[in-house]
């Protein structure tokens, strides 16, 4: 642009001084002609501006269609996922309440015979988880705190085989009682749970608004999160006492097993000491 302003000043400054110098009464004012220079100067960069700035505005014009473009997609994006939300909030009563049966929890023990009279306290500990090791000696034959008459007049070997069958009954009763404690307490918390359960359920199927907020449903997933790991403890906890009856009866076969080694390996002294006479005396006695 400034190459053609310059251009067109020499032009105009030559045919001037020609016309001047031949007498056509045209004068050459040279103020004048720098002044509409600058001004066409002038002009060229305010056109120059003015296409910048159209320009600008496309790009501006462009941006915004983007983005606008993107806040839609970003709309109808967060729309159906609201609905999707919105129906899965639903759909529990809308669809699943239809096929919901009753669960089957761990029933109360019910009383049909107490001939004796011993049976009912028994009953009670297995409903209550209380006075279990009581009830359990109540229906199982007394044991006898006393050891057994002649147990210290024994030999060593044979006060061994004594004392584990007698520690055998001591630690089987212990693994009985505790058992029927830990099944009683957890018959005895099944309303309560059962109830929790149920209040759940309430709650997951409502149409209630309340019931139907992020919040609500994280702590309703919390409580269920809670319920199972107390029944993943019962469970363990009845793991853990059947273990302990697994090892007390196998206990009772390894006792079995050691104290016919050890009649086996004492039977010789034995049979010298005790049943070779007896034999030898019966003989004599035969021949008179």
């Amino acid at each position: 642009m400034k190459h053609i302003v310059l251009t067109l000043t020499a032009m105009f400054s030559l045919v001037t001084l020609a016309h001047a110098q031949f007498g056509s009464g045209i004068v050459y004012d040279p103020t004048q002609s720098a002044h509409a220079i600058t001004q066409i100067e002038n002009e060229g960069r305010s056109l120059e501006n003015q296409a910048q700035q159209i320009e600008n505005g496309q790009q501006i014009f462009t941006n915004t269609v983007k983005i606008a473009a993107t806040a839609i997609q970003t709309y109808n994006t967060v729309h159906q996922q609201y609905d999707l939300y919105h129906e899965m909030m639903l759909a529990p009563q809308l669809l699943y309440s239809r096929f919901l049966s009753p669960m089957t929890d761990l029933q109360m023990l019910e009383q049909t015979a107490n001939t004796y009279g011993n049976s009912a306290s028994w009953v009670n500990s297995a409903n209550t988880g209380k006075g279990a090791p009581a009830s359990y000696q109540q229906v199982s034959v007394p044991r006898t705190n006393n050891v057994i008459p002649g147990y210290a007049n024994t030999s060593i070997t044979a006060q061994q085989q004594i004392a584990a069958q007698g520690a055998t009954v001591d630690l089987g009763d212990s693994v009985m009682s505790n058992n029927l404690t830990v099944l009683g307490t957890i018959r005895a918390n099944q309303t309560s749970r059962q109830t929790d359960i149920a209040n759940l359920e309430a709650a997951s199927q409502s149409q209630d608004p309340s019931q139907q907020t992020v919040m609500a449903e994280l702590q309703r997933i919390n409580q269920i999160l809670l319920l199972q790991l107390r029944t993943m403890q019962d469970s363990n906890q009845i793991d853990a006492n059947f273990a302990l009856q697994q090892i007390v009866a196998q206990k009772q076969q390894q006792d079995t097993l050691k104290a016919g080694f050890q009649d086996s390996a004492s039977f010789t002294s034995t049979y010298q000491t005790h049943v070779a006479p007896a034999y030898n005396g019966g003989a004599q006695a035969l021949t008179y």
